[in-house]
C-alpha cells in the first residue's frame, strides 16, 4: 500500500511505501476523516497522529465520504464531485459513476493522510523541509490580517509581488474598498432613497386622488337622490290637488 502523507503546516507531501502486511491489516475498517496513531504503521511513525483524507483502490476508483461501505458502488453524481471529473459531461448533467466507500478495505492501494500531530522522528521530505507559498493572499481582508493593518492603511502597498521573466506581477486585490467604491455606494444609496421617496409621494398622491373621487361620487349620489326625492314630492302634490 502507498501512503501519501501531507503536512499542511509546511506545505509538503511525499509518498511512502508500506510493505508491512500487519500494519496494512490494522488500517482495515477505518474510515475517511478518522484519526489514528502512527504507531500502528511502524516505529518510524511513532508519536505521529494521522487523519485519513481519502484513497483509491487497485483499479483507481476513489473513496467517497458518506458511502458507508468497504466495496465499490455506482452513484448518480454531479459534475465536479469525487469520481466524476468536472470537464466531463455538460452543465447540470448527472451521471452514474463507480466510487469506493469511505471504509478502508483490503483492496485499497493508495491512502491519503495528513499529519495532525508531529512525532519524535522527522519524516524525510515532509516534516524536515519548508515549502514557501508561491502566491500571497488576494482578498483585501486577508492581506490586512497577514500584515496586521488598520483601517487607515493602504492595502495596495502591501500586495506580495513575484518576479516573472524579468518583471514583477501582482494579483488584483479582491473586495478592495477605495474612495471610488465609497462614492458609488453613496450614489447607489441616494438613488434608492430618491426612488423610495418618489414612490411614497406617488402613493400618497394616488390615495388623495382616490379619496377626492370618492367624495365627488358620494356628493353626486346625494344630489341625484335629492333630485329624485324632489320630483317624487312634486308628483305627490299634483296628485293630491
Amino acid at each position: 500500500m502507498k501512503l501519501n502523507i501531507a503536512f499542511p503546516e509546511a506545505g509538503t507531501m511525499k509518498t511512502y511505501e508500506l510493505d508491512d502486511d500487519k500494519a496494512v491489516q490494522r488500517l482495515v475498517d477505518k474510515r475517511v476523516s478518522q484519526e489514528f496513531d502512527g504507531d500502528i504503521l511502524g516505529e518510524k511513525y511513532e508519536g505521529y497522529v494521522f487523519a485519513i483524507t481519502g484513497g483509491s483502490d487497485k483499479q483507481g476508483f476513489p473513496m467517497k465520504q458518506g458511502v458507508l461501505m468497504n466495496s465499490r458502488v455506482k452513484l448518480l453524481l454531479d459534475r465536479g464531485a469525487i469520481g466524476y471529473q468536472a470537464w466531463r459531461g455538460r452543465q447540470g448533467e448527472r451521471n452514474r459513476k463507480s466510487v469506493r466507500g469511505c471504509i478502508i478495505g483490503s483492496d485499497i492501494s493508495v491512502l491519503n493522510l495528513i499529519i495532525r500531530k508531529k512525532g519524535k522522528e522527522e519524516l524525510e521530505g515532509v516534516t524536515d523541509t519548508q515549502v514557501p507559498r508561491r502566491l500571497g493572499p488576494k482578498r483585501a481582508s486577508h492581506i490586512k490580517k497577514l500584515f496586521d493593518l488598520g483601517a487607515e492603511d493602504d492595502v495596495r502597498k502591501y500586495v506580495i509581488r513575484r518576479e516573472v521573466k524579468g518583471h514583477s506581477k501582482a494579483p488584483k486585490i479582491q473586495r478592495l474598498v477605495t474612495p471610488v467604491t465609497r462614492q458609488r455606494r453613496r450614489r447607489r444609496k441616494a438613488l434608492m432613497k430618491s426612488r423610495r421617496d418618489g414612490t411614497k409621494e406617488a402613493r400618497e398622491a394616488y390615495y388623495i386622488a382616490v379619496q377626492r373621487r370618492q367624495q365627488i361620487a358620494s356628493l353626486r349620489k346625494k344630489a341625484r337622490e335629492s333630485r329624485v326625492l324632489a320630483v317624487a314630492q312634486k308628483k305627490a302634490l299634483k296628485a293630491n290637488k
